[in-house]
């Protein structure tokens, strides 16, 4: 029996690399697990595409939504580890491991980070109608009229409403959290019409309301200065040191993937996030390519659990 299993091993030694060397060899599925036409959607798609134009082979996306990405993370995990079902998930993850208190996964131990794609800043922005221009000025008016204001966001656990509780926490004023269901939509309008006051959302989405001065921009949530509005500060350099929200997003895979796919696979992701097309794809969406080695990766998801754990904790913020 030791001499049959030694001679196993022996063949899955030859057999693992050359199996990565010729993959992939047929049709690989994306997981993308939010509706199409949202920023997880338009990721996966273009990663998708440039994937498959290197390997020569279709990279379907297949949309699994609902439960907050939880439904296409664990379609993930109960998937083959052959390399041919992949997911892209990021922020939303990582704040669900505490969201929500009944979860059949977990990010870091039942999925192997591979790759990450890309990160994006949001934009903290208010009404005109608020006396606000600047960081200083919003947390002076928060501390002046505690609970007063009002912030709005597109679900509980959404890293833009967490951005504001972070944003509280770390300046010790009091906000009151308008939640949306369904997306960002409604609440946008909302924002804009005055109803809400204000709230973090995405660049791209807020971008025509700023440049028409229906909403005022007064900070970036990442820790650098976005050029798309290159005037405006990041929190962090406005008066709270150390802020850093950016929504994330890479490649994931079950974790029992070998370890020579999950190097294949993150070295190809790597090359096609140099492709001058997708770059320039991406930047339309304030998007940066930030791939990175799988130990990185993994080192960071880890982190970004334990970050959002805090301020979900903080906040009360729950899904169930």
């Amino acid at each position: 029996m030791r001499i049959l299993a030694l001679m196993l091993a022996v063949a899955a030694s030859i057999v693992a690399p050359a199996a990565a060397q010729n993959y992939p060899v047929k049709t690989v599925r994306l997981i993308a697990p939010f509706a199409p036409g949202g920023a997880t959607d338009v990721l996966a798609r273009l990663t998708a595409q440039k994937l498959g134009e290197r390997w020569g082979q279709s990279v379907i996306v297949d949309n699994r939504a609902g439960a907050g990405g939880n439904i296409g993370a664990e379609a993930a995990v109960r998937s083959a580890p052959d390399g041919y079902t992949l997911l892209v998930a990021g922020a939303p993850h990582a704040i669900n491991m505490t969201l929500y208190r009944n979860l059949t996964y977990d990010l870091a131990r039942d999925l192997v980070a591979i790759n990450r794609i890309a990160g994006y800043p949001s934009a903290i922005v208010v009404h005109p109608s608020v006396p606000a221009k600047s960081v200083k000025e919003l947390v002076e008016l928060a501390r002046a009229r505690p609970g007063d204001l009002n912030f709005g966001s597109p679900g509980p656990g959404s890293p833009n409403r967490l951005a504001i509780e972070l944003f509280m926490i770390m300046a010790n004023v009091k906000m009151t959290h308008i939640p949306y269901k369904g997306g960002s939509g409604q609440m946008v309008t909302d924002l804009v019409a005055g109803h809400v006051q204000l709230a973090s959302i995405g660049l791209p989405p807020s971008m025509e309301y700023v440049k028409a001065g229906r909403l005022r921009a007064i900070a970036v949530t990442s820790t650098k200065r976005s050029p798309l509005l290159p005037d405006v500060p990041t929190v962090s350099e406005a008066g709270l040191p150390g802020f850093d929200v950016t929504s994330w997003y890479g490649v994931f895979a079950p974790a029992a993937l070998p370890r020579n796919l999950v190097t294949r696979v993150n070295g190809d992701i790597s090359a096609v996030l140099e492709a001058p097309d997708l770059r320039e794809r991406l930047q339309r969406m304030d998007a940066e390519p930030s791939p990175q080695s799988p130990e990185d990766f993994a080192r960071f998801v880890r982190e970004e659990i334990a970050k959002w754990a805090k301020v979900v904790k903080a906040s009360g913020a729950t899904a169930d």
